[in-house]
């Protein structure tokens, strides 16, 4: 289950930048020690040592993608990295069915207006998080008439968390 969390635009662009930064560094700091250490190690004077100096770099790749997801993922100046990734694979599973919700809420189905729901105010906070408001303004159109068809249904519109059964009861198998 993944809920919407109150930020703060600004901060959480610095703060992603920040970390973004930190993972490029050590991946370039690591890419170079292996790459300079595979060369050493293993090739010649004045020879071809591309496959070593790219041998390095991908050693590189797997061990930084294995520190962050293993050991950053839970440090608090990945947070916000962390919580943007998880609320676009959130817009993402709703984004593979959205064929399905939309039809659903053409039928006034009460879990289909509450994912279409969850959707649009979670790609509001992203395009608000990204600085993006160029598409913010087109959606807003379509947020609002949504908001106003499930307050006449008596709905919540307050849809912050996204139940993966919501999405399970609305895929093609399910019905």
């Amino acid at each position: 289950m993944f809920e919407i969390q109150p930020m703060d635009a600004a901060t959480f662009r610095q703060q992603t930048r920040r970390s973004t930064l930190i993972i490029a560094v050590l991946f370039l700091v690591l890419a170079m020690v292996f790459s300079t250490t595979a060369v050493a190690l293993f090739g010649e004077p004045g020879g071809d040592n591309l496959r070593f100096n790219v041998g390095g770099v991908f050693v590189a790749f797997l061990l930084t993608a294995a520190l962050m997801r293993g050991q950053f993922w839970h440090q608090a100046w990945m947070a916000p990295a962390v919580y943007s990734w998880r609320l676009k694979r959130s817009l993402m599973s709703v984004t593979n069915v959205m064929h399905q919700v939309t039809a659903a809420v053409e039928q006034s189905d009460p879990t289909a207006m509450n994912v279409l729901r969850f959707y649009h105010l979670g790609l509001t906070q992203m395009h608000e998080l990204d600085g993006n408001s160029s598409d913010h303004a087109q959606l807003h159109r379509e947020v609002e008439a949504h908001k106003e068809r499930m307050q006449a249904l008596g709905l919540d519109i307050d849809q912050k968390r996204l139940d993966p059964a919501w999405l399970q009861a609305l895929k093609p198998a399910a019905r």
